[in-house]
């Protein structure tokens, strides 16, 4: 048992923290910034709340993060109520946020400064896979303090690797989102197209499924994209962040991916009729309005 830190309760930190707590059985202080969400934490899962980033860090032998955005992150982790300012010597910092790699190496260098280790850890497997504690995490960083960190990870992942140094497990999460992004927009024209040939959706993907055209996606959204809902999963706001993030580095790399800047502009049409909170998979909504 550890004493663990973990700062931000949302869609995905919430059961992560839980499974922090229940399964890999350590001791947990939360923080949230709307306290009502700690609180109720705190009222289902027991452990401890602070009430700023440095008190929940205090004494923690690992401290997890996962916010909204690369500010959210420095907000928490170097500003002057963050992490940082609290964590002892020796005690490891774990990101799950989906932020830049820059902020990445940036959190690495100032977590050593003070003597501790620093994880980039963004992960894969939406809500549903925090829930059910089984997701991919895709870690940067060095192979001593990942040895260290991995056995804690490990009780809410199904999948966690070492990509390399620090932002290296951000860069790979923009490899898992380029490819997510190119596979949704072929399975909403593959479904717009089975459904204007008059074809039994249901049937040909039974059929297609069990070929080279199964994804996880296909596997997993098939039905709800069919019946016109969009209530399943990581939310068109949410991707258009990361992709947002994809490209920037893209820019700074000399990479060129055609494919996912169109993706990102209908995913901006989607958001444009309003479906901001529905899931990736809406992208089939654009293609039937």
């Amino acid at each position: 048992m550890a004493k663990v830190a973990f700062i931000g309760l949302g869609v995905m930190g919430y059961p992560m923290a839980g499974h922090l707590k229940a399964k890999g059985g350590h001791d947990v202080t939360v923080y949230n910034r709307t306290t009502a969400k700690a609180e109720q934490w705190v009222a289902q899962h027991g452990g401890a709340l602070g009430k700023t980033p440095a008190e929940a860090a205090k004494d923690a032998d690992f401290v997890f993060t996962c916010v909204g955005n690369d500010d959210d992150l420095r907000a928490v982790t170097t500003g002057p109520e963050g992490v940082l300012a609290a964590m002892k010597p020796g005690a490891i910092l774990i990101d799950n946020t989906t932020a830049s790699a820059d902020v990445a190496r940036e959190l690495y260098q100032a977590a050593k400064d003070k003597g501790c280790g620093f994880i980039d850890a963004p992960v894969s497997g939406g809500q549903a896979g925090a829930e059910n504690g089984v997701l991919t995490v895709m870690c940067g960083g060095d192979q001593a303090t990942f040895d260290t960190a991995r056995p804690v990870i490990d009780a809410f992942a199904r999948m966690i690797g070492l990509m390399g140094p620090a932002g290296s497990g951000q860069l790979t999460k923009m490899v898992n989102q380029i490819c997510i992004a190119g596979v949704v927009q072929g399975l909403s024209e593959a479904v717009h197209f089975g459904k204007k040939a008059g074809l039994d959706i249901e049937k040909v993907v039974e059929v297609i499924s069990k070929g080279a055209a199964g994804s996880w996606q296909m596997e997993n959204r098939h039905k709800t994209m069919n019946e016109g809902r969009y209530d399943f999963g990581f939310a068109v706001d949410w991707m258009r962040k990361d992709l947002g993030i994809v490209l920037n580095e893209a820019k700074a790399n000399g990479a060129t991916l055609p494919v996912t800047a169109l993706v990102d502009q209908f995913y901006a049409e989607v958001q444009k009729m309003g479906g901001n909170r529905w899931d990736t998979s809406a992208l089939l909504a654009r293609l039937e309005k």
